[in-house]
């Protein structure tokens, strides 16, 4: 919910992307300091669609240098100057309203069925942020500081952050705050109706009728109050490390790492382009390419037991219906999937449960480690698909579940990916439940949301991908053949 509201609040003032919102009210009581180390993790090789992730470690870059001559502290301590001054007074509101409307019947030799069902939800968050102030580190006094400093390279945080691959040192530079307690509300409303005629065949020779109906109503406003002198966003400048401890500050791109030694004479730098894909999200995506790649990943998933399967599609649909939790849990899975033993204390108690679930059901599953890493990781990969959504996509993913409706998302997916243009046939068994007519508009919503458009004419149906989709027509194939593969 917090974090709901700083990305939005983001995504109005800050136009070019260098702030990055706290992603819980926890990260920022007193870890994001200004010169705090950030360790920055970037994605998964073949989930490029993520944001990297950070996470402040509790130390400063003043924790980290090594002392001068015979053990003492440096003469000179690292005390740059701060530029204090107001950053921007906002408030705001956003929401999305979704209606349903559909009926059907239903002809049999002892009774005709008709269903009518109506539901409209919407979902309102507003926040108000009031004035909000930066602080900022002097650059210039950093980099000339740093020309004579070196990095104590067996300190703790040194030395764990360099054995993994994907992290990176960072420096935090500049942070915003809050100066006054700042209301965040989100309201969910949700409206429901349901009416039934049956009519049905009595003694052959006549007709009794029967009606009913029904509603539903659903209400949830939650408030919350971020505190004042709350850090909501920063921005760092990363750092390349020398085996020696030299660092230097990278100002114009973000091409921190670490050096490595390939012999005894010669160094270098972290591979980055081995570790992440240099995707541009406004480049022409090879979608059948990228999911064949993916391949063994939907195979693994699919040879599981049933009932295994059928209990990872019903928490991966309700983790659906949050997309925090859905954050939250592709978070836990990254980590476990590099062989860490997440600590799960900090987490709700329905997320503490969710993860504990799945992890319990892979470790049914397998034996052998290898295994059990396999497994991870393609779990791993559709929550982090299901993260990569839109949360309107998302939502209305989650009311499409059911088997008959996930096999024929994935024919369309197919169809999508292969890009071939040819009409389909909405009379094939596996599109049939297409043609009634709320599963059609759901469906027709999804691919909305992810930039592809289906045209229907009476019972055929043609896909269309956008101009420029980026990668959201990618991230929801992934997600929904990796749920179809669980059915």
């Amino acid at each position: 919910m917090i974090s709901k509201a700083v990305k939005s609040m983001l995504k109005e003032v800050d136009y070019n992307g260098s702030l990055i919102p706290v992603s819980s009210l926890n990260d920022s009581s007193g870890k994001l300091n200004l010169l705090s180390l950030i360790v920055k993790t970037r994605p998964r090789l073949g989930c490029f669609w993520q944001e990297p992730k950070y996470q402040s470690r509790g130390f400063t870059l003043s924790d980290v240098l090594k002392p001068g001559k015979l053990g003492e502290p440096k003469d000179k301590p690292l005390n740059p100057a701060v530029k204090e001054c107001d950053f921007v007074d906002h408030s705001g509101a956003s929401g999305d309203t979704e209606e349903i409307n559909a009926e059907g019947n239903v002809e049999g030799l002892l009774a005709d069925f008709k269903l009518n069902v109506g539901l409209k939800c919407s979902n309102e968050q507003e926040s108000s942020f009031g004035r909000l102030k930066k602080e900022e580190v002097e650059v210039k006094e950093l980099v000339n500081y740093s020309k004579d400093i070196r990095l104590e390279m067996t300190h703790p945080v040194i030395k764990q952050t360099r054995e993994k691959p994907r992290a990176i040192l960072g420096v935090l530079m500049e942070r915003i705050m809050t100066s006054q307690p700042c209301p965040v509300t989100t309201k969910v409303r949700k409206r429901g109706n349901v009416g039934a005629n049956v009519s049905t065949c009595v003694a052959l020779s006549g007709k009794a009728s029967m009606k009913q109906s029904g509603s539903t109503q659903t209400d949830s406003d939650v408030s919350l109050v971020i505190p004042a002198n709350t850090v909501v966003a920063y921005s760092l400048i990363e750092l390349f490390v020398k085996c020696n401890g030299q660092f230097e500050l990278c100002l114009f791109s973000n091409k921190g790492g670490f050096e490595k030694v390939r012999s005894n004479y010669e160094f270098e730098e972290d591979g980055i382009m081995d570790q992440v894909c240099d995707f541009d999200a406004n480049s022409p995506l090879n979608l059948k390419k990228e999911l064949e790649k993916l391949s063994s990943h939907f195979q693994l998933l699919s040879v599981l037991p049933a009932a295994t399967r059928s209990s990872l599609l019903q928490l991966l649909k309700t983790t659906m219906e949050d997309g925090e939790a859905v954050s939250v849990l592709e978070s836990v899975l990254d980590r476990t999937c590099d062989g860490e033993t997440p600590d799960l204390g900090d987490l709700e108690e329905s997320e503490r449960e969710t993860v504990q679930a799945i992890l319990d059901l892979v470790d049914q599953c397998v034996g052998k480690d290898e295994i059990r890493s396999s497994l991870l990781t393609a779990i791993h990969l559709i929550v982090s698909a299901m993260d990569g959504m839109t949360d309107e996509g998302l939502s209305v993913l989650g009311s499409c579940c059911s088997p008959p409706v996930l096999q024929a998302l994935q024919i369309l997916v197919q169809h999508v990916a292969a890009g071939s243009g040819e009409t389909l046939s909405l009379r094939d068994a596996g599109l049939a439940v297409l043609t009634e007519e709320e599963v059609f508009g759901r469906t027709e919503s999804l691919f909305g949301h992810s930039k592809v458009t289906l045209k229907r004419e009476e019972d055929t149906l043609r896909t269309e991908m956008k101009d420029q989709p980026g990668y959201l027509p990618l991230v929801m194939s992934i997600t929904v053949k990796g749920l179809a593969s669980l059915v």
